[in-house]
């Protein structure tokens, strides 16, 4: 395991607030996505969620089948803590490589970027494992360079290349609405499972 994929790497970062990406916010563009998504049922993956803007978003919106996993304990903890009597959201402490399940949506905001690039293809198969029949992957992937990291970016064609094994691509375009510190170093993608 790499140090970037251990829990207390990433329970170090959220207990020292040391997440500089995390925007405080739902992401202006899977707000705009989620916004127009009319099967309340669905039933919705968000790995790697962190402080889960997106989740609380969903079930603001009436979404009623939502799963968290995060590796990092205190930020499972915090969020259990923050909405316990809730039904919507399960917040799970959990490996990503190591969890089963069958969704209709998973949602990437942060969580690729996140991972050490080796383990990138080891992703997209997981990632398409998760996934029911016509099962869509969706959210950000940073199209831009990083020295160091986390995080790690890379560009279109790498993502093209990458995600061909099991995803066919509907969209894959630079956002039009990222915050501003993100503009023109985000991709938009919708990737359904082959």
């Amino acid at each position: 395991m790499t140090e970037f994929l251990s829990a207390d790497y990433w329970n170090e970062r959220y207990l020292n607030n040391a997440s500089h990406w995390d925007l405080g916010v739902v992401s202006p563009p899977l707000k705009t996505y989620i916004d127009q998504l009319a099967d309340k049922n669905l039933s919705i993956l968000i790995p790697g969620a962190g402080n889960s803007y997106e989740a609380v978003y969903l079930m603001e919106q009436g979404f009623t089948n939502i799963t968290v996993i995060d590796i990092a304990p205190s930020v499972i903890q915090v969020l259990q803590e923050k909405y316990p009597n809730q039904k919507s959201i399960q917040f799970i402490e959990t490996d990503f490589f190591k969890w089963e399940g069958k969704y209709d949506l998973i949602i990437e905001q942060t969580f690729f970027c996140a991972l050490d690039p080796v383990l990138r293809n080891n992703y997209v198969n997981h990632m398409a494992s998760l996934l029911k029949q016509n099962g869509k992957l969706v959210g950000l992937l940073f199209n831009r360079a990083f020295e160091g990291g986390p995080p790690f970016g890379g560009d279109r064609d790498s993502y093209l290349q990458l995600f061909s094994s099991h995803f066919n691509f509907q969209t894959l375009t630079p956002c039009h609405n990222s915050v501003a510190p993100r503009a023109n170093t985000e991709l938009f993608f919708i990737a359904v499972l082959k």
